[in-house]
């Protein structure tokens, strides 16, 4: 990336405003889902530019991000790398042993849920990854038991 893009790419992602966020109602072929956990953030300095969430619905979880319409709309080139959910031993785990429902994004693709996973008698998390052009990004909900 020419060093001129990559500073127009970072103005406009530290411009963006923080006010908006996503409310996801519906997993792809199951309809309403209810939220598990905390949200999670992605975004530096202060700003945020997408949102982590993991849900429970039709018998699964799910991870979501979704890229907030601001940095959308302004045409932030970013990526929604992946979603997974992280199985975790407990909730005072230090690494999870093992990941289910990965999902990759596409360029700009303002959201992006996994598919869903067996794992509801099981602790979880979302967990996913955000590409600025520039920076990759990681952020996880918290664990959920």
């Amino acid at each position: 990336m020419k060093r001129t893009t990559f500073i127009a790419a970072a103005a406009l992602l530290l411009g963006v405003a923080t006010s908006g966020q996503a409310q996801a109602e519906s997993a792809p072929g199951c309809g309403p889902v209810t939220q598990i956990g905390k949200t999670a953030y992605i975004g530096a300095h202060g700003q945020k530019w997408a949102s982590v969430k993991q849900f429970k619905g039709c018998g699964k979880n799910w991870a979501y991000i979704y890229t907030w319409s601001e940095v959308h709309n302004a045409g932030a080139p970013y990526t929604p790398v992946f979603v997974i959910i992280a199985k975790w031993g407990n909730e005072w785990s230090r690494e999870p042993y093992g990941h289910a429902g990965r999902k990759e994004g596409r360029y700009r693709q303002q959201e992006l849920w996994s598919y869903g996973t067996d794992t509801l008698d099981t602790c979880t998390n979302a967990f996913a990854e955000w590409d600025s052009g520039a920076t990759t990004y990681r952020a996880e909900t918290d664990i959920r038991c």
